[in-house]
């Protein structure tokens, strides 16, 4: 298991585990980064993460993706 801040672009993921406090973790279930669901890292720029979940492109930032365990 690692972070998905670690992950490579182009990279399909499992979400395997959600960090953080219950308010973090809430937001990040609500934005669709649940256990088994697929994410995938478009990009990355100075330290925020595009990512593809749930067919939909969402930018986080680095300290969001450190707390999603793939």
């Amino acid at each position: 298991m690692m972070p998905l801040s670690l992950a490579s672009p182009g990279e399909e993921n499992i979400v395997q585990r959600v960090g953080g406090s219950p308010d973090v973790r809430q937001h990040l279930k609500e934005l669709g980064f649940v256990p088994g669901s697929t994410v995938t890292i478009i990009s990355t720029l100075s330290g925020n993460v595009i990512v593809k979940v749930k067919e939909s492109r969402i930018a986080i930032s680095d300290e969001m993706a450190r707390k999603i365990m793939i």
